[in-house]
């Protein structure tokens, strides 16, 4: 009797439980929808804010829990960047006896000095961070998190200043170059012309720059340094299989023979923070990825454990030790407005050197990765190839990056790891808010924030490398001109470690193809057109919307193509059921009412309830000189 009487009261425990948990749920889930409609909802344009412009994927839940997914995905900024540019010696000075020699006179106090230099940039990077992402947010609306760039830390480190201070451009003249740089991309997006250097990238290119950030992520989570360690460089062939302890790679970086896929910290890494995450995602579990991250840490961070983060070696014992803080603040001594304005002699020529380098390395990397993660969250302006606030966006980056310079730190600039965030569901800069709440708060928290292993983020970034190469089907693959130059700029973003490296390769492949093709074509008078040469995607350097101001000095029209639209404007009438794509990302035929014409990827969206046979008259740019008779 009593085995019977003990089941009822099993499963009331069970449908208390239930209850409980809906009761929670609909709690939460009431939560959400109020903040939704109230006015803060309505500054982000949350779903149910009910502004003109409401975005209606936007949960408040859902952008908290993205803001936390980038901040994890992005926390290891916090140890690297200070570990590269310490490497700078920042405002310490080595007493060399011969310049020939790279040990200082003074090695004792130099080294001394280089730790609490490490200490001070700990604390730059999360306020610098912090502040870069919350102004970000707010003022773009953009979920995207801005960082010292990697990358940019390595140029910065290794080929302007030099280990210990050993190059060409010493550490405070590099400071003041970025300072200088950051308040001329500031005038370049007032006038105008850094949003324009922007459109007019064939859209082609845009669209495989997402993807080659894609594989770049991949490459990353793929790495020892920032990833699982399952491929390491090699000297008979580029890359080489990988997965043996870091500490068994010989002086080349390959795992010797034997020991390959042995190390249990990449298993750990795969099986938990890999195979573990994508599984949650398949059945849609909420921060499945903050999930992944967090369990393969705690794992982690016990000692005497092969997967361990804190091993028994100098290394490890030093990361142990800042870890046992939990609690730590550290004020800035040394790197606070370090910047040297006494530009004379060689001086002037370093920092002339120092500035140019920055400027186009940053402004192609910043610009690419800030247009992929607003086209990955579905915010970019199809008729006008951008994204929305794009000027304000461009000048919030340019000045943080000269606040940067003030605290010691190398350029900031858009994180791609943002990209993990917006596979959570972010879409507002409420979730770019939250990721610089977590930096802002990882300024007392730094020895937790800072002791994430790689290998706990190292598979989140290849799954969201893979959710960004999806868009590789949008490239324009039926014309060689520009199927060519798009695979170069995928394939050379990874391959060199640069997204901005890979975008040059790019256009410089675009320009050099297509500059060929059309002075055949010209020469010719026509009579040789390169197969498929319907199928390509419209190009022009005059974009929709506002000429820059520079240019305006120049002519009397504020937008292009106002005034004399007869001369500057094709007109070609189209079904309104035709499929077009106003961005440059595909391409489509149109039945015209004429006969056919191409305008390559000049189309225009069918409308929501248009009938098959409506007319609409589309206004096209010409062919630009001589290719205006081919048409």
């Amino acid at each position: 009797m009593q085995r019977f009487d003990s089941q009822p009261a099993e499963l009331s425990r069970t449908e208390t439980l239930k209850k409980r948990w809906t009761g929670t749920v609909e709690y939460l889930r009431n939560i959400n929808d109020r903040i939704n409609r109230s006015t803060f909802g309505r500054v982000f344009r949350l779903k149910g804010s009910g502004h003109v412009d409401e975005i209606p994927d936007a949960n408040f839940m859902t952008e908290i829990r993205a803001g936390l997914t980038t901040f994890a995905t992005m926390a290891y900024i916090i140890a690297v960047n200070s570990s590269i540019l310490s490497d700078t010696g920042g405002t310490c000075v080595c007493h060399r006896a011969d310049p020939a020699l790279t040990k200082c006179t003074n090695q004792v106090e130099f080294d001394a000095c280089k730790s609490i230099v490490k200490l001070d940039l700990i604390t730059a990077t999360c306020a610098l961070s912090g502040t870069a992402c919350i102004l970000f947010g707010f003022l773009t609306n953009l979920p995207v998190g801005l960082a010292p760039g990697m990358g940019l830390n390595a140029y910065f480190t290794y080929q302007v200043v030099g280990v210990n201070g050993f190059g060409l451009v010493s550490y405070r003249l590099a400071l003041t170059a970025v300072f200088v740089e950051g308040w001329i991309f500031v005038l370049l997006a007032l006038t105008g012309m850094r949003h324009w250097l922007v459109k007019i990238i064939p859209g082609t290119i845009k669209t495989a720059s997402g993807v080659g950030i894609g594989l770049f992520l991949t490459l990353i989570g793929m790495s020892y340094a920032s990833g699982i360690g399952i491929v390491t460089g090699a000297i008979a062939t580029p890359m080489a299989i990988g997965g043996c302890p870091p500490e068994t790679l010989d002086e080349n970086g390959e795992c010797p023979p034997g020991i390959v896929m042995t190390n249990p910290k990449m298993w750990l890494g795969i099986v938990c923070g890999g195979l573990l995450t994508t599984f949650l995602m398949a059945f849609r579990v909420k921060s499945a990825i903050i999930i992944g991250i967090a369990f393969v840490s705690i794992l982690s961070w016990p000692r005497n454990t092969p997967v361990t983060y804190f091993p028994y070696t100098d290394e490890g014992n030093n990361r142990f030790e800042y870890f046992k803080h939990v609690v730590a603040f550290h004020p800035i001594q040394k790197t606070l407005n370090a910047l040297q304005w006494d530009l004379r002699g060689a001086n002037g020529v370093n920092f002339a050197l120092a500035l140019f380098t920055f400027l186009y390395v940053d402004i192609i990397d910043c610009t690419a990765t800030l247009y992929s993660m607003a086209r990955f969250c579905h915010r970019t302006k199809d008729r006008q190839g951008d994204f929305p606030r794009a000027t304000v966006a461009y000048c919030t980056d340019a000045v943080m990056i000269s606040l940067g310079a003030l605290v010691g730190c190398s350029p900031v600039t858009v994180f791609v790891e943002s990209g993990a965030g917006i596979a959570e569901g972010g879409r507002t800069g409420l979730a770019g808010i939250v990721t610089g709440i977590c930096f802002l708060i990882s300024i007392f928290f730094a020895p937790i924030f800072a002791s994430i292993p790689p290998w706990a983020t190292g598979c989140t970034l290849i799954i969201v490398g893979c959710l960004m190469i999806r868009q590789v089907v949008s490239i324009n693959w039926a014309y060689i001109g520009d199927a060519i130059p798009s695979f170069v700029t995928m394939t050379f973003i990874p391959f060199s470690y640069s997204v901005a490296y890979g975008l040059i390769a790019g256009l410089f492949t675009y320009t050099g193809l297509n500059l060929m093709i059309g002075f055949t074509m010209w020469v010719s008078r026509g009579s040789l057109v390169p197969k498929d040469y319907d199928q390509k995607e419209y190009w022009t350097w005059k974009p929709a919307g506002e000429k820059p101001v520079i240019l305006r000095i120049f002519s009397r029209r504020r937008r292009w193509g106002d005034g004399q639209e007869g001369d500057d404007l094709d007109h070609t009438v189209i079904s309104k059921d035709a499929h077009i794509s106003l961005d440059g990302e595909s391409a489509a035929s149109l039945r015209t009412s004429g006969p056919p014409r191409s305008v390559g990827s000049r189309s225009v969206a069918s409308r929501a309830g248009s009938t098959a046979g409506d007319k609409v008259e589309v206004r096209r740019p010409p062919t630009p000189g001589p290719f205006r008779s081919l048409h």
